[in-house]
């Protein structure tokens, strides 16, 4: 990798990058990967942790004050034959300019920088096994809270408390954390793919639409699942939730490593814009899932690359009509050799809480 960016060596400054090199998932330091080794600056909050954490893969040195400070100290002192002249990359999507400001002066313009592409990013996109077992974990645990709250929702709620009560079933079923704000949108609020939870009362024969997930070992799931509220699905509920579902499967199952992003999309927006809802499924069919809730691959129409075998990824088609509500389908998949393997439990027939 810094070979061919011709580089001796990669500043990391990114949280997610630092724990997938390090496995320190502390939220203060930095990391200097070199041909040889691997060097970690926190601070003294994390002395222990990083060590326990860290200390089997890489060289780990607390600092009480600067972390940069230290960081430039043990460069400057040849870290793994980086001496002063050498080229780092860094991490130009990560760091802040204030940061960016301590190559050029001071101890840090002794070393030649370079802004580097998403270098560790584009070794995250393939997951091992234990990856995959992490997200698959996330996603038992995510369906499983997801079963609990449902059982104790129905019409006189507000979004805010649906949500709450989501939230806790994930905690006492063991997500380590919340990856991304919970989306509880209900009634026409439902057609807002990114809806804020709100304080709004959920009435009886209305939409609900959960977006949420979990964390296992740091690794994410994603879900979403839409329901009916208080009563029987009526005709055109029926007839939405049917379109959305069939895409939703129909990408899912078709969806192959090696193909582009482009026609992993197609696979469920083909479809959705034949039965003329195109316009109204306006955001992509999915995304990459890992450490952070968004990484690579795209499903996309933009996304002309192929996704690679080893990738985990969303597939989330929704149909938004404003004024009436939408609805979003979300599993994980895993991208095989042998093909795409449902991490979740895949359950997305509709379900009626009357």
């Amino acid at each position: 990798m810094l070979d061919v960016e011709g580089l001796d060596a990669l500043l990391v400054t990114s949280r997610s990058n630092i724990r997938y090199l390090t496995g320190f998932s502390g939220s203060a330091g930095v990391a200097v990967a070199t041909r040889g080794t691997v060097l970690l600056v926190t601070d003294f909050r994390y002395d222990e942790q990083a060590r326990q954490q860290s200390g089997a893969v890489a060289r780990v040195e607390i600092e009480g004050t600067s972390v940069w400070d230290r960081l430039f100290k043990e460069l400057g002192a040849g870290v793994s034959g980086l001496g002063p002249g050498g080229s780092i990359g860094f991490e130009a999507h990560t760091i802040s300019v204030k940061d960016a400001e301590r190559f050029s002066s001071g101890p840090g313009a002794a070393w030649r920088w370079k802004a580097a592409g998403e270098l560790v990013e584009k070794l995250r996109v393939r997951k091992d096994a234990g990856e995959v077992a992490a997200i698959r974990a996330a996603a038992t645990l995510a369906t499983g809270a997801l079963r609990d709250a449902l059982a104790t929702v129905g019409p006189g709620q507000t979004e805010l408390e649906i949500a709450g009560m989501l939230e806790g079933a994930l905690r006492r079923h063991g997500s380590e954390a919340h990856p991304f704000a919970t989306i509880v949108a209900s009634g026409p609020r439902s057609a807002l793919p990114h809806a804020h939870t709100s304080t709004r009362t959920v009435a009886a024969g209305e939409w609900l639409l959960l977006d949420f997930g979990a964390v296992v070992d740091g690794y994410c799931a994603d879900v979403t699942r839409t329901v009916v509220v208080g009563a029987r699905a009526d005709e055109s509920q029926r007839a939405l939730y049917g379109l959305v579902q069939e895409a939703q499967r129909r990408a899912r199952e078709g969806v192959r490593a090696g193909m582009s992003g482009r026609d992993a999309d197609a696979l469920a927006r083909d479809l959705i814009e034949a039965r003329g809802f195109g316009a109204a499924f306006g955001h992509s069919t999915g995304h990459g899932l890992g450490l952070e809730v968004h990484e690579a691959p795209r499903l996309a129409r933009t996304a002309a690359e192929p996704l690679p075998e080893g990738a985990v990824v969303t597939i989330e088609p929704g149909v938004y009509v404003a004024g009436r509500g939408g609805v979003r389908i979300e599993d994980d998949v895993h991208l095989s050799a042998e093909g795409p393997v449902l991490l979740t439990d895949g359950c997305t027939d509709l379900v009626e809480l009357v």
